[in-house]
């Protein structure tokens, strides 16, 4: 597909020169790798000591970022919502087939407020209170506003399944709530919609042409297999039943296959479950893992770092290539950035945050 032409001078005469899609996309990127911060950048980044040049830190990297003050739930959503008008200036500019892909991404996201807005009717919360517990710019991109303000308007979990009963989401918040309302637990409501974007993501692989579904499909299996993981530790810490967790699964393979995360299921407790961890990635030598994750203070995002690095590795050799670079460019925003917000920014706010607030504590107390 041709999106646009420029013209070149050639023997005294202008002549077209097509642009591709991809071509088109990878000159309106050009701005992405600016706005990611580097290995030397975050080791600055992590070197700080006052909130205020920590925001003054963060601007180059987070255009239009604004707070009224230094809490964390605002500083929070402003992160988030730089994040979400950036991927919405992608969707603006990548062919048909990308947009698809990163509109299934931000799925994650409307998840996530699905998961607040019920939490919320679960505490009585008033309509008010839940419509500030939620990011209605992935609304506005995934074109669900609607949806979401009946959602938030919904008075009780009997209403909600009734919102729900025409959307992808009715089984999933089906089972949970029914879950829910026998056990007081909302774990399972929390897997079974995690689970639902995974098997999604997947579903959609079909459309892609080959060096899309390359890169795309290498980055859901990734993405997958490290749920996979988590939600085996996440239910071995809230003790749900293996046979239930087992349900939680999404049936897509990296370097775990069903046989080994089942031998995970089934440790009886965190230290079991990293000692049989630990023993199977070390045998798989293209993540060079050479760690123990039992021994670290969050063994996830960890696992997480080590993921990702597999990956970025995987497609370093194919840089020459515009589809290639272009895609690659585009997932790297994604993955760099919610590493950034979740592992170094939003910790680091908080324990400054915290450290002031104990200063404060000190000094009235004096």
């Amino acid at each position: 597909m041709l999106l646009k032409k420029n013209l070149k001078i050639e023997r005294g005469f202008y002549t077209s020169v097509p642009v591709s899609a991809y071509e088109y996309t990878f000159i309106r990127i050009g701005f992405l790798k600016q706005l990611i911060m580097d290995d030397l950048t975050l080791k600055e980044f992590d070197n700080l000591t006052d909130m205020e040049d920590l925001i003054n830190f963060i601007l180059p990297y987070y255009p239009n970022f604004k707070i009224r003050e230094n809490k964390i739930e605002e500083i929070e959503k402003a992160l988030y919502d730089v994040f979400f008008r950036l991927i919405g200036k992608l969707i603006n500019v990548s062919p048909m087939k990308l947009r698809l892909f990163l509109k299934d991404y931000l799925l994650k996201y409307e998840i996530m407020n699905i998961k607040q807005i019920i939490l919320s009717v679960i505490l009585g919360m008033t309509i008010e209170e839940k419509a500030r517990n939620i990011n209605m710019l992935i609304e506005k991109y995934l074109e669900n506003t609607e949806f979401i303000n009946k959602l938030i308007e919904t008075p009780s979990l009997e209403r909600i399944q009734l919102v729900m009963k025409a959307t992808r989401y009715n089984k999933a918040v089906r089972e949970g709530i029914l879950y829910f309302n026998s056990n007081n637990e909302i774990f399972v409501l929390e897997a079974f919609l995690d689970q639902l974007y995974y098997i999604n993501l997947l579903q959609r692989e079909h459309i892609y042409a080959h060096k899309e579904k390359e890169m795309i499909s290498l980055f859901n299996s990734l993405i997958t297999e490290l749920y996979n993981i988590n939600i085996i530790y996440r239910g071995i810490i809230n003790n749900i039943d293996e046979k239930l967790l087992s349900q939680f699964l999404v049936e897509n393979y990296l370097f775990f296959d069903i046989n080994k995360l089942d031998f995970l299921i089934h440790q009886k407790n965190l230290n079991d479950f990293f000692i049989a961890l630990d023993y199977e990635l070390h045998k798989i030598t293209k993540l060079n893992y050479n760690i123990s994750l039992k021994d670290i203070e969050h063994p996830i995002w960890e696992l997480n770092k080590i993921y990702i690095n597999y990956y970025f590795k995987k497609f370093k050799i194919k840089m020459d290539d515009i589809e290639y670079l272009t895609i690659y460019r585009i997932i790297e925003l994604i993955i760099k950035k919610e590493k950034e917000i979740n592992i170094m920014i939003l910790p680091k706010v908080v324990d400054l945050l915290h450290k002031k607030f104990n200063k404060l504590k000190i000094v009235d107390n004096k």
